[in-house]
């Protein structure tokens, strides 16, 4: 069956980094995008990242964007959130989840969601 594990949260100081995987498994990785979503305390679901399959092709949200690096390792079936220069409003639980990328980062368009990884970002 389709699995998305998310791992690597964990706490951080302000300026710090932390690299989170996405570990796929019941399905061909380059055949899907995946995404990376995060809800902060009190907020909405917000997208953060998205990698196209085939192409490979990126999105970032704009606040995340010079800071965060998506890949994918098809060998290794897993999606990668590289976060550099957290702050404090990156605290959030992190998300992957399959799907459909779009400029947007709409999570409408995913259909399976792992539970998520979180992240703590101490000022």
């Amino acid at each position: 069956q389709v699995q998305l594990v998310e791992s690597g949260g964990g706490l951080v100081q302000s300026g710090g980094s932390l690299k989170l995987s996405c570990a796929a498994s019941g399905f061909p990785l380059d055949d899907y995008g995946i995404g990376w979503f995060r809800q902060g305390p009190g907020k909405e679901r917000e997208g953060v990242s998205c990698i196209r399959s085939g192409d490979g092709g990126t999105y970032y949200a704009d606040s995340v964007k010079g800071r965060f690096t998506i890949s994918r390792d098809n060998t290794k079936n897993t999606v990668y959130l590289q976060m550099n220069s957290l702050k404090s409003e990156d605290t959030a639980n992190y998300y992957c989840a399959r799907g459909l990328c779009s400029v947007h980062l709409d999570y409408h368009g995913m259909d399976y969601w792992g539970k998520g990884t979180p992240v703590t970002v101490s000022s």
